[in-house]
């Protein structure tokens, strides 16, 4: 497992920051993460965020707490034999997907790139996510597309994301991690 790794976004889109703790265990494929992350819109929140997952970077749980002018509420997101369940709630409607994706979130951008070496290499990968909604943590099935477009002479890597009419080029870093997400926010350097 490699070291614990801050990664830190600006997040235009909600006019906030998005900052996590990231393990990848690529031997074991796995990636944990603690999060925290605020946003003025849609309207003003904090979240505090925590993710597991299985081999091959599929989500096993994501805890998410939200906090807003109207209160606290919080979100547990498990998967576990091809099922999932939301707050202990079965949702079958969930079953087809890998991974969960946290609105706002570049970091849940990372599994879908890893499993499939999209960061790496050719590729074109049509998938179903768990989307939660921020900051009502509502948790929705979303059709996503993932496709590697190049390589960079850095070995950073250009992913083209799609979900329904939406589209942006993600650049990748060579860990899988997203750097530059245009229509999202951008990644912060030391």
């Amino acid at each position: 497992m490699t070291a614990a790794r801050m990664l830190t976004w600006s997040v235009h889109e909600t006019g906030g920051f998005d900052t996590a703790w990231a393990s990848l265990d690529t031997g074991a494929t796995t990636l944990t993460a603690s999060g925290r992350a605020l946003g003025l819109r849609p309207r003003p929140y904090w979240i505090a965020y925590e993710l597991e997952s299985e081999p091959e970077y599929a989500t096993r749980r994501m805890w998410v707490e939200a906090r807003t002018e109207a209160g606290t509420s919080t979100l547990e997101l498990l998967r576990s034999g091809g099922h999932w369940t939301v707050n202990g709630a079965p949702r079958p409607d969930l079953d087809a997907a890998f991974d969960c994706d946290l609105a706002a979130c570049p970091l849940t951008n990372t599994m879908p790139i890893l499993r499939h070496g999209l960061h790496l290499g050719q590729g074109d990968r049509s998938l179903v996510m768990a989307f939660i909604q921020v900051p009502g943590l509502r948790v929705i099935r979303s059709e996503q597309r993932y496709r590697h477009l190049y390589r960079n002479a850095d070995r950073t890597a250009v992913v083209r994301y799609r979900s329904g009419g939406f589209e942006d080029d993600l650049t990748i870093d060579p860990d899988g991690f997203v750097i530059n997400y245009p229509k999202l926010g951008r990644r912060l350097e030391a």
